[in-house]
């Protein structure tokens, strides 16, 4: 199955999570699976949130930031994967001047 991005609408999501400005996706979701594409502009983010249901794994296009997981702070940047396993917490902050572009993946465990 392809998802072609370039098709699907780009929604602004306003304070996504109780982060703050707006979290822009184009996302493909069915009963298993999220599959994103986003990017957080300069000073926005993504609020701290817990997966309980689910995880999610972020693998980073292009820009700089900062992912807290768990509590601990730790860099991200063109090329990294982030994995946030279920049961556990992360917020994703763009603390730079560019945009910060990633694709995610958030599957549901049943």
């Amino acid at each position: 199955m392809i998802i072609d991005f370039n098709k699907i609408e780009e929604k602004a999501i306003p304070n996504f999570k109780g982060g703050e400005k707006e979290f822009h996706a184009k996302m493909n979701v069915d009963e298993n699976n999220k599959i994103i594409s986003g990017k957080l502009l300069p000073g926005a983010s993504i609020g701290l949130h817990t997966h309980e249901t689910n995880s999610e794994i972020i693998f980073f296009k292009s820009g700089t930031g900062k992912v807290i997981y768990d509590g601990v702070e730790e860099r991200v940047s063109a090329g990294i994967c982030h994995y946030c396993p279920q049961g556990h917490s992360h917020t994703l902050i763009n603390d730079s001047d560019a945009e910060l572009t990633f694709c995610a993946v958030i599957p549901e465990h049943n």
